[in-house]
């Protein structure tokens, strides 16, 4: 595959972008295209050893930054490294773009200027990944679209049970509604109007989800109007975050206390891997005639690494045909 990554994207770019660029194209053997400032590029490139990869670069003297708004970078930053790259996606030099740069400017790029939505598609759809006890779960809408229709939400399930299906091979994902209850007639007007337009739907609609349930694994898709979606993803980290703080205050009350938390370590390294953003790396946004794949702009180089690996099967799935 030929992935192009946004090298200026994250927070510390040209640093972890680089470096999980250099992973990727050691484990996976695909031809990686750096978008970005050629000589910064190449400066952070001879840090490596990359003997034996294909790592290209193609030069954008101009970046977008995460205090960029995206309504004035559309036009008004055309030889960004976001603009290039996905350029190079829709001239079919790339198979997959991947960033983890300003979201709402890679979304109103991607569907405005360079890729556009596939045909039909009303909104594309921003998602993001859960891996709670081994288990992927997508949720979307996560912002790319506050104020939302049925008809949205509809093609929202469509496009999650598509991704869920193709890039992480689930048979028949199961799809839910975020709602206030699981009963039927539970939510908002929307909701369920939504309900029943994914009723005879022909995905696997198995009705509202509450969060307890979207938490327990009990679905493979969760779909949500994009306001819902950005509350409930950043009170999960913020709610992740607050837990951890207070166990490791707790763990250094006393002596007995610190003793057990030595011990336990080990386990709390692994729950935390679990419900590591940076070991997904990035999600799709769905809908746009082009595989995108966001990562936040905190990641490090295994987050980059692994949004390109979401990208490898996103195109290995043929997500965009399906669609």
């Amino acid at each position: 595959m030929r992935i192009v990554l946004d090298a200026m994207g994250s927070d510390q770019h040209p640093g972890p972008d680089v470096e999980g660029a250099v992973l990727a194209a050691r484990e996976y053997g695909d031809t990686i295209i750096l978008v970005g400032d050629r000589a910064t590029i190449e400066r952070e490139l001879g840090r490596h050893d990359t003997t034996g990869l294909t790592l290209e670069i193609v030069h954008a003297p101009q970046k977008i930054v995460m205090t960029d708004k995206p309504a004035a970078v559309g036009r008004g930053k055309p030889e960004s490294s976001m603009h290039i790259g996905l350029g190079l996606v829709k001239d079919g030099q790339g198979d997959a773009f991947v960033t983890a740069g300003n979201t709402g400017a890679a979304l109103a790029v991607a569907t405005l200027h360079k890729l556009h939505r596939i045909q039909g598609v009303h909104r594309p759809a921003l998602s993001t990944i859960l891996s709670l006890g081994g288990q992927s779960i997508v949720l979307l809408d996560v912002g790319a679209n506050t104020d939302t229709r049925a008809e949205w939400l509809l093609q929202y399930g469509l496009m999650g049970s598509i991704y869920a299906e193709r890039a992480l091979k689930r048979s028949r994902p199961r799809v839910a509604l975020l709602s206030n209850g699981e009963e039927a007639g539970k939510g908002t007007a929307l909701v369920q109007e939504a309900a029943e337009l994914l009723t005879g739907s022909g995905v696997n609609f198995i009705g509202n989800a509450e969060p307890k349930e979207i938490l327990h694994g009990q679905v493979d898709v969760a779909v949500m109007d994009g306001f819902s979606g950005n509350v409930m993803i950043k009170t999960l980290e913020a709610l992740a975050q607050v837990v951890f703080d207070l166990i490791r205050q707790e763990l250094m009350v006393d002596t007995r206390s610190k003793v057990a938390g030595l011990l336990a370590k080990p386990a709390f390294r692994r729950v935390h891997r679990q419900i590591d953003p940076f070991e997904i790396g990035g999600a799709p946004l769905l809908g746009v005639d082009g595989v995108v794949i966001i990562g936040h702009g905190r990641s490090n180089a295994v987050a980059v690494k692994n949004a390109i690996r979401q990208a490898r099967l996103a195109v290995e799935g043929q997500v965009v045909d399906a669609i």
